[in-house]
């Protein structure tokens, strides 16, 4: 398979050195120029030879799935047009659930109409596409060996360590008078309290920035799976209790002798009635037929092809209302509504918890990426391609706050898109940020995300959420599981659980009542950190794993006389101790001789 020669080889020295025969500028562009006009004209740059009806038949039972799987294609190689086209789409659908949850979520407890969550929603889609085209492409920072974006298809969206920030904030800035409220104390639309988040979050970036140079050895000392695991495991939990309250009917509607999503909706009905659980189950069951039976190329979007059946069942059944998507602008784009940017105090502390999580959370999507992307996974280029995967996501995250849009994390759904159809070529990752733009754009669209169901939306991110928590279960379940993993562990859950279940247990601590903001803004800072489960759980296991070092762990002692228990825990704690000064292991630097250690 013929390779685009887009960039040189860094796996041996950064930066590359600069060869005599490298091609000139107009040679480039002239090539570049030959290749479209072959792309488009020919039916090999049009078509290909790939098997189409292997992307698109169902695994039947009982019956022998036909056709041939496509070639694999690498991430520099060619490929044509109209496959290049659909594996977008497919990368693009696969991505959409999570970002117009992440908008339904911050639209929905902000109380903000129906007007700025249609924006919020295109804007997601936009700055997507955008911010992602960036991370694939990469560029290099001229005169240094540092680069922005992986070179991979690894994506960029909304990262879910946000929502419960903004969740657990939103009370404290009604109570204190930052956002309205009614005289019957119902919470006003508050859009004040999104563009202070924003604008936090734009300023916290510059951690995740800092941490983009920091030499990976030292982070994953500090923030091990057995550390990340619980955080992911936390954030997931979290979130599942907005999918539950959407799926029996809404978040707002909760109150006895309510009607669900308004008195004067098409089809009301009291929160939890059986008519709201069966839209959501609809959405649920689809979901695992197309994980169980669909064809590849519905495999990987079976989220958004569980919402759009949840749609149609919904919409014969009378429960859209068509008035919203009639009054809704045709075309959408950025800044179209904005939002006054703020520092707010409070929350620096959890937002900087939150970049820490998007930094881990960054590191094992692009190692997944370029594992099933078939490119190095250890070395040079792998480090050059997590630095600038990381410095790409805080970058991204700066200008998606100046966008409108909440902070950005890699995504990890598009890595069972690649594997799935043999498909790591850029030019699939070119293609999804182009329908992320176009469905972003067109303002029909977005309105008739936000016309849907609160039930239809409910059973979608319901299970998109505990997919969620089981990619931390994943994480924990790399620990050995010793004594000392055990007790690190339940540090971490045992703090986490205990704000998740009753999370105003901290509230009654702090009695002050005077006119200091600076004291004020501190104790609601506490307040939030120790309310969002997964930052006072990350916040204890990062403690928890500092204190109880490898060398304390009994389990490692087992059968050993007392002379060899003391040996292995004097050179346990020396290697322990070149560990964190240089991040080299005894191992390492024992060269030949390392089986004696």
């Amino acid at each position: 398979m013929e390779s685009i020669d887009l960039e040189p080889d860094h796996s041996k020295t950064l930066p590359p050195p600069v060869t005599s025969h490298e091609k000139s500028w107009s040679q480039s562009a002239k090539d570049s120029a030959k290749d479209v006009f072959k792309r488009f004209t020919t039916k090999d740059g049009l078509i290909g030879s790939v098997d189409y009806k292997y992307l698109f038949t169902p695994t039947m039972p009982f019956t022998k799935k036909k056709g041939n799987p496509p070639p694999f294609f690498g991430v520099y190689d060619k490929m044509p047009l109209l496959l290049a086209c659909l594996l977008g789409l497919q990368h693009a659908l696969s991505m959409m659930g999570g970002l117009v949850a992440a908008s339904l979520l911050f639209a929905q407890m902000a109380s903000l109409s129906n007007g700025y969550t249609e924006y919020m929603v295109s804007a997601s889609l936009i700055s997507a596409g955008i911010l992602s085209f960036v991370q694939i492409k990469r560029f290099r920072i001229p005169y240094t060996h540092y680069y922005i974006g992986t070179g991979t298809v690894s994506v960029l969206g909304t990262s879910f360590s946000t929502v419960p920030v903004f969740g657990t904030a939103l009370p404290i800035m009604y109570k204190n008078g930052f956002c309205p409220v009614a005289e019957d104390g119902t919470h006003l639309p508050c859009p004040d309290a999104y563009g202070a988040f924003l604008g936090t979050a734009a300023l916290c970036a510059l951690l995740e920035i800092l941490l983009s140079f920091t030499p990976q050895k030292i982070l994953l000392k500090v923030f091990p799976p057995i550390v990340n695991g619980p955080v992911v495991l936390l954030i997931g939990t979290s979130l599942l209790q907005s999918g539950m309250q959407d799926w029996a009917g809404g978040g707002g509607c909760m109150s006895k002798g309510a009607m669900c999503p308004s008195a004067d909706a098409p089809h009301p009905h009291p929160w939890g009635s059986g008519q709201f659980i069966g839209l959501g189950f609809s959405v649920f069951v689809t979901i695992l037929i197309c994980d169980k039976w669909g064809p590849p190329f519905m495999k990987s979007c079976s989220i958004v092809v569980g919402l759009l059946v949840g749609c149609i069942i919904a919409a014969a059944c009378g429960y859209f209302s068509h008035q919203q998507i009639d009054a809704a602008p045709a075309g959408q784009f950025l800044w179209v509504k904005t939002f006054k940017l703020q520092l707010y105090g409070p929350i620096v502390l959890p937002m900087l918890a939150v970049y820490i999580v998007c930094t881990m959370e960054s590191i094992g999507d692009i190692t997944a990426t370029c594992d099933v992307s078939r490119v190095a996974i250890e070395g040079t280029e792998f480090e050059s391609r997590i630095q600038g995967g990381l410095l790409a996501s805080g970058l991204a995250s700066v200008a998606g706050a100046l966008m409108t849009l909440q902070p950005q994390s890699s995504f990890a759904q598009n890595n069972g898109v690649i594997a799935m159809t043999q498909c790591a070529a850029r030019y699939s990752g070119y293609f999804a940020c182009f329908w992320l733009v176009l469905m972003g754009v067109v303002g029909k669209f977005s309105a008739s995300i936000v016309a849907i169901p609160s039930s239809v939306i409910g059973g979608m991110t319901t299970f998109l959420f505990t997919s969620v928590a089981v990619s931390g279960l994943r994480l924990i379940s790399v620990a050995k599981f010793t004594r000392r993993d055990r007790v690190v562990l339940t540090i971490s859950l045992m703090w986490g659980f205990a704000s998740l279940l009753v999370p105003n247990w901290f509230e009654g601590i702090f009695t002050y009542k005077g006119d200091n903001n600076g004291l004020q803004g501190f104790i609601d800072a506490l307040i939030i950190v120790v309310q969002t489960p997964y930052a006072i759980g990350g916040i204890a296991g990062v403690i928890a794993n500092l204190m109880f070092p490898p060398c304390d762990d009994m389990d490692i002692h087992a059968g050993k006389t007392v002379h060899e228990i003391e040996n292995e825990e004097a050179e346990c704690s020396t290697n322990y101790e070149v560990e964190e000064l240089t991040g080299v292991t005894a191992v390492e630097s024992a060269g030949p001789h390392k089986q004696d250690l």
